[in-house]
């Protein structure tokens, strides 16, 4: 029975971020290995019996993020269905062959893959497919398989920014406070392309000594033996091309990416279905149904958040901070944003930040982009510092434990508090000089 006693604004705002900041280190610590949506879940389920939010509130806050919803239905179905054509162990075969045998040059080839998938399918894409890939490939060939895993994670936000399409969050944003593309890619693809180039560079230093040496190509079978069968292989390329151009359609036209992926999943699963290859229930068993869990929870405690007020205040906080001007904005915004999404994931960070910022419409232009523009890179590439920040590192980790790997949440901090910092900073700056 649910408990709707009156309770005093004071003690409600309390509550509400009491249970929020318990939801968010449980998900950090995950004690006794909790999955990351039963922790999600219990907090907004807690909300829900106290009456700190009610049904009709938490009900409607879910249907208005469907998009988000389906979204991942549909890019999980493509990456399940595209496993089964044997993409990915071709795409394995492939990269290790233009590697040259070299593991520090296939170490490169993992960035500029993910670079390509996160630029067109998204960062969620990224995760999703290239992991499978690279945890194939290093495993086949004997070589250390985490620090290939770390740069499929890492690159996966890094490159999230880079077309509008390449993130989910640059959606939300650009719906609210839009950007022609031409003015997007000028603010946010050199910058894209800078931090890219400082994720490599560190990454290289950070594993030296791991991606030193040679391996033998011929321990993996040939770009042919990948493939099962050749019709529906052919079949899902044409799919794939199709679904990555009408990702960037679909943007510019702000049609939702959910209806692309889903036809994108649908057209796979139908020619699996017709080559007896998959069905509807085998390719269910293939996702990873908790995800879905962890984002219902996550958006029912972050709009018991929003229902306090504390959002409203954190955007006059930020205006005022800034100091009116472009580099104040970008330099806060930026801060603001990455700092909000490694404590309640990047998603609903968007979304609260979204509504923060409708007190810009007065601002200078300059200010107004700047902050746009500091929105998205931070909510893009922030998330790279825990655990909990990105879903494509929510879902790494879920491809990872399926494959008997675990990753604390202070093994991925040790790794993201060297390498974001420094990436934010220098995206941060070249964003401010691409303003002037």
């Amino acid at each position: 029975m649910l408990l709707f006693f009156p309770i005093p604004a004071a003690a409600r705002t309390l509550l509400i971020v009491l249970i929020a900041g318990l939801v968010l280190v449980g998900i950090m610590l995950r004690p006794w290995k909790t999955n990351e949506a039963t922790i999600a879940l219990a907090g907004a389920g807690l909300l829900l019996l106290l009456g700190l939010i009610t049904p009709a509130n938490a009900f409607f806050t879910l249907v208005q993020d469907w998009n988000t919803f389906f979204f991942f239905l549909g890019m999980m179905g493509i990456s399940a269905l595209a496993e089964t054509a044997g993409f990915f162990d071709w795409l394995a075969a492939w990269a290790a062959r233009l590697s040259g045998n070299s593991a520090r040059r296939l170490f490169l080839n993992t960035f500029l893959l993910g670079s390509l998938i996160s630029m067109f399918l998204s960062n969620d894409a990224t995760a999703l497919i290239l992991t499978p890939i690279i945890y194939s490939l290093t495993t086949r060939l004997r070589l250390p398989v985490l620090p290939y895993l770390f740069a499929c994670t890492f690159i996966a936000d890094t490159a999230s920014f880079l077309l509008p399409v390449s993130n989910p969050i640059n959606i939300i944003v650009l719906s609210t406070f839009p950007l022609d593309l031409l003015t997007f890619l000028r603010l946010l693809f050199i910058p894209g392309i800078v931090v890219i180039s400082i994720n490599i560079g560190i990454f290289f230093l950070l594993h030296r000594r791991q991606r030193h040496g040679r391996f033998e190509s011929k321990r993996l079978p040939g770009a042919a033996e990948s493939i099962g069968r050749h019709g529906y292989f052919r079949y899902t390329c044409i799919v794939l091309l199709l679904v990555a151009i009408s990702y960037v359609t679909a943007a510019a036209l702000r049609v939702p990416l959910s209806f692309v992926a889903l036809s994108g999943a649908f057209a796979l699963l139908i020619g699996a279905w017709y080559c007896k290859l998959s069905t509807l229930r085998e390719t269910g068993k293939q996702l990873s149904w908790s995800i879905f869990g962890f984002i219902a929870g996550m958006f029912i405690i972050v709009q018991a958040v929003e229902s306090t007020g504390l959002t409203a205040q954190f955007g006059q906080l930020l205006l005022r901070l800034s100091g009116g001007t472009s580099l104040g904005a970008v330099l806060v915004g930026t801060l603001g944003a990455a700092a909000g999404t490694n404590l309640i994931n990047n998603v609903p960070m968007a979304v609260v930040l979204t509504s923060s910022l409708h007190s810009l419409r007065s601002a200078p232009l300059a200010v107004q982009r700047g902050f746009i523009a500091a929105t998205i890179f931070g909510c893009d590439l922030g998330p790279n510092v825990t655990t909990v920040g990105s879903l494509a590192t929510v879902l790494w980790l879920l491809i990872l434990r399926r494959r008997n790997l675990e990753v604390s949440g202070l093994d991925y901090f040790k790794v993201g508090v060297i390498v974001t910092p420094l990436m934010l900073l220098a995206g941060a700056v070249t964003i401010w000089l691409l303003l002037l």
